[in-house]
């Protein structure tokens, strides 16, 4: 655990130089991506959504591509196409920008639902089918996906099963005053991301997310995120509750995210801080209920209340 530590401290670090004053959202992305995840960054623009999927791939060493999604975007154009060569009388496959290892997807819900859908064999299973032809993605492989949840106007709802697809959604917010002018003053000459090196490379980043999985969860944490899951199908507020995948991910996202943090057990704590990013976004609140105005964060937050906490003094010890 020594060398990982000291591998995330300096991605951190490294981020923290470019994102000022988004420590917190920093360590939840990078958790994510240890997870083998795939993050979705809802946002006003403007506040550094797309620059910190950048900066992650600039310390970590991965190839790094970025599609700006448009009505009139294809899946030919995110794939890749077979294009004839008259010289050997065959066709040539030439890849598409998902052929990259962190690939940002700038305002996904600006594509078209075929577009959309384009990314989900890939997102799933880390493949892509073109002309009856596999294409295996290099691994690490992580997509960071964009939208503006204000602008409406010319835009296609990404549907249920494809936001199953990230694990967690997240939002930058806007920048403390202090952090506002400092962004200025490192900004006037030049941007600090030219400054950021790599701190690591893709392979050792694959080892970091295999290392996550062995990150000690007790019994009583287990049940702990169990019982949120089974509170949200609970409820008479929703029509989708979260799925057997969304425990998944839940598990696998505080195991990461107590790597972060520099433990090898995960904590209720842990849980309950990725609750929100985890599971808001996969749950479906029935038709009565969005007309009494009640949100699936409110949901959340009660069964959050309801499900008792385990004491921290149970489940810290190391196997």
């Amino acid at each position: 655990m020594g060398d990982f530590r000291q591998t995330v401290k300096a991605m951190i670090a490294g981020m923290d130089a470019v994102i000022l004053d988004k420590t917190p959202v920093i360590k939840t992305a990078l958790a994510a991506v240890l997870a083998g995840g795939h993050v979705l960054l809802e946002d006003v623009p403007g506040v550094a959504k797309t620059m910190l999927a950048r900066t992650l791939a600039l310390c970590s060493g991965c190839a790094f591509n970025r599609i700006q999604c448009t009505p009139d975007l294809l899946p030919s154009d995110i794939t890749g196409v077979s294009v004839f060569n008259p010289k050997t009388q065959e066709f040539n496959f030439r890849p598409g920008p998902v052929f990259s290892q962190i690939l940002v997807a700038d305002e996904i819900n600006r594509a078209t639902p075929r577009t959309q859908a384009a990314l989900l064999e890939a997102m799933a299973e880390g493949q892509v089918s073109i002309d009856g032809r596999t294409y295996k993605l290099e691994q690490p492989f992580i997509v960071f996906a964009t939208q503006n949840p204000v602008e409406h106007e010319g835009t296609f709802p990404l549907p249920e099963a494809q936001l199953d697809r990230f694990m967690m959604r997240l939002s930058m917010g806007y920048p403390s005053l202090y952090a506002e002018a400092n962004l200025l003053e490192k900004t006037r000459l030049g941007h600090p991301i030219e400054k950021v090196v790599p701190v690591t490379d893709a392979q050792t980043l694959v080892k970091m997310q295999l290392a996550v999985r062995e990150i000690f969860v007790h019994e009583k944490v287990r049940e702990y995120l169990l019982r949120i899951i089974a509170r949200t199908r609970d409820s008479s507020h929703l029509t989708v509750g979260a799925s057997p995948r969304a425990a998944m991910m839940l598990f696998r996202a505080a195991q990461s995210y107590a790597a972060v943090a520099g433990r090898s057990y995960v904590l209720p704590d842990d849980v309950k801080y990725l609750a929100k990013p985890v599971l808001q976004h996969r749950l479906l609140v029935n038709p009565e209920s969005r007309l009494r105005r009640v949100t699936a964060e409110a949901v959340l937050n009660d069964a959050l209340k309801e499900v008792p906490v385990p004491a921290a003094a149970t489940v810290s010890g190391e196997r």
